[in-house]
């Protein structure tokens, strides 16, 4: 896996087609929306509202074009209500997925949380997965590295993260290999391209994750 994105070695699996950027494909990039039945558009982070998918690529500018040039009622062929700040919702919803599976792994004995902890998985390799708080120190982010062919999730606060492990805060943490944890470095990949400046160093300018 790489350090910020998708797994090298996967099958890419079903594609679909951005309304804002017209590229087509691997769903797992993309971010389904189904119109509701008052005609509002809803993201459907899980796939599994019914109705006609809408796809749009996990990528701030894309929901953005997607929300102010009539992309959603122009693919749905009708009128159709898009919610105020609807890339800042989809960014909220994605963050606290993320922390819920992060939450879950932790349950399932495959994350563990605190320096020491993730020292100690990423030195016997146990570690996949390593995870800081965007807005930890750097200093003492620097002293841990990610697993070799691992991957690095940088872009949830201390305190999403320590939602995840029942703390206030939380700056590093790790998972292990199996279980959810394929699934947290694809959402967090997800969220990635709603939250990290385009030059990858970290949140947006301005940008609140609270």
């Amino acid at each position: 896996m790489g350090r910020g994105g998708q797994p090298k070695d996967r099958e890419d699996g079903p594609e679909r087609k951005c309304i804002a950027t017209g590229e087509v494909q691997p769903k797992y990039g993309l971010i389904r929306f189904v119109i509701g039945p008052e005609g509002e558009i809803a993201p459907d982070l899980m796939e599994k509202l019914p109705g006609r998918g809408i796809w749009v690529a996990a990528d701030r500018a894309a929901l953005e074009k997607a929300a102010t040039k009539g992309l959603f009622a122009r693919a749905a062929k009708q009128p159709v209500q898009v919610p105020e700040a609807l890339t800042d919702w989809v960014e909220s919803l994605l963050a606290q997925r993320v922390v819920n599976l992060i939450s879950l792994a932790r349950k399932g004995g495959r994350a563990v949380s605190g320096y020491e902890k993730v020292k100690s998985s990423l030195d016997k390799e146990e570690a996949e997965v390593l995870i800081q708080a965007s807005d930890g120190s750097e200093r003492g982010k620097s002293k841990l590295s990610t697993p070799h062919f691992g991957s690095f999730i940088g872009w949830l606060t201390a305190d999403e993260l320590g939602q995840a492990f029942g703390r206030q805060t939380t700056i590093h943490a790790a998972l292990s290999a199996g279980g959810l944890t394929q699934r947290v470095v694809e959402e967090a990949a997800r969220l990635k391209g709603l939250r990290v400046s385009d030059d990858g160093n970290g949140h947006r300018k301005g940008k609140k994750t609270r």
